[in-house]
């Protein structure tokens, strides 16, 4: 049965009531004018139609009321009631109408949102290429799936191409910085053949974006954090650009493992003030290694009593987890840390490898630098419930 028919027996069923104890109760306690609260009632979770019903059984019982002895229908008082009940009855229908039509225009505005901003923010595949993949975005601003955060993966000829960023600011003006610098990777990543000239060619982007005549000057101003990654299906191993973001993290083995770039490049949008020299930097990559994406929402997240969330050492209570069990579980505890809301938009991607790579080059680059080791006896993160969208 429908909830709002099966709720119906409740204004029915005072209906009734009022009626019985006005028909009962010692004369000169009129107790008809109470029968309002039938329709404001049936209007709290039905259409116009039903409150109109509902209406008209109030007008009906009122007019049963008044043919009990002493009858009183014609009455200048008691018509009087009839008269206030019917009014107050077609206020509240017509009022349950407008607030239906304008509930079904602002679902439609909500639907048409969600799909743009999922055009926007495509979701990641579970598998990309020789990759097992789980993302997160949790939106700081109410009714959005997402903001200034932004993420994508693009498959090569060779391999995968990823970014993970973060627009300075929130708002609209933040997610049209994040949509052109998705837009900018998406066709990019496919024809720029090394890593400084693809991010070279969204450093340009997001430059010749702050410069348009037809925004305030923003020169300086605005900027985007950014790490720029390439995974070959054939090397084990991964090449980063950083861009002023924070470093991943990798897990192996109980080990939780920053990667920290050597010479990282100032934000995406300062180029042209800086003239950067973007430096690759190769790390190990092999079969079950876990890669952890993030941005500045996530470590920045602070709870109740101000102390920012540990995700070194919850990452390692989870390093042996796939990326879809390790997403969920960091997406729970990140809100349960928070009560619930952040104050900023976060978004984690985790990766890991499925089969085992040709063997690489030996690559005199950097040596990641261990932060955190966890033994077999580390003991589990806390869990935690949340209500934003995870995939």
């Amino acid at each position: 049965m429908h909830p709002s028919v099966a709720l119906l027996a409740v204004p029915l069923g005072l209906i009734l009531a009022i009626t019985l104890a006005d028909v009962f109760s010692p004369r000169g306690v009129p107790l008809g004018p109470l029968l309002v609260v039938a329709p404001a009632i049936t209007a709290s979770f039905a259409g116009p139609v039903l409150t109109g019903v509902m209406g008209v059984a109030a007008v009906v019982a009122l007019f049963a009321i008044g043919l009990t002895p002493p009858n009183l229908l014609g009455s200048m008082y008691f018509d009087s009631q009839i008269i206030s009940l019917l009014v107050v009855s077609m206020i509240v229908t017509v009022f349950r109408y407008v607030q239906g039509r304008r509930s079904r225009e602002l679902t439609q505005v909500r639907t048409v949102s969600e799909a743009a901003q999922c055009a926007l923010l495509r979701p990641l595949p579970y598998r990309i290429g020789p990759l097992r993949v789980a993302s997160v975005y949790l939106a700081a601003q109410e009714q959005s799936l997402i903001g200034g955060d932004l993420y994508a993966a693009v498959r090569t000829s060779c391999g995968t191409r990823l970014i993970i960023g973060d627009v300075m600011g929130k708002g609209l003006t933040a997610i049209g910085d994040a949509a052109l610098l998705l837009g900018a990777f998406r066709e990019a990543a496919h024809r720029q053949a090394t890593l400084p000239e693809l991010v070279a060619y969204l450093d340009h982007s997001v430059c010749w974006h702050m410069a348009e005549p037809t925004e305030p000057p923003r020169a300086g101003e605005g900027f985007i954090t950014a790490a720029v990654l390439d995974i070959p299906d054939k090397h084990p191993m991964v090449q980063m650009v950083t861009c002023g973001h924070p470093p991943p993290l990798l897990l192996r083995n109980w080990q939780v493992t920053t990667l920290r770039s050597t010479c990282p490049a100032p934000p995406l949008g300062l180029g042209e003030l800086t003239r950067p020299d973007y430096h690759v930097d190769t790390f190990a990559l092999e079969p079950e290694d876990v890669l952890l994406l993030h941005t500045d929402g996530v470590t920045e997240a602070r709870n109740a009593r101000g102390a920012f969330y540990p995700l070194d050492e919850r990452a390692a209570a989870w390093a042996h987890y796939k990326p879809a069990a390790l997403v969920r579980h960091l997406r729970a505890d990140l809100l349960a840390h928070v009560g619930g809301h952040l104050a900023d938009d976060a978004a984690v991607i985790a990766l890991q490898q499925t089969h085992s790579p040709a063997p690489a080059l030996h690559h005199p680059s950097l040596r990641p630098e261990a932060d955190n080791h966890v033994g077999a006896e580390t003991p589990a993160a806390p869990q935690a419930r949340g209500n934003s969208h995870a995939r």
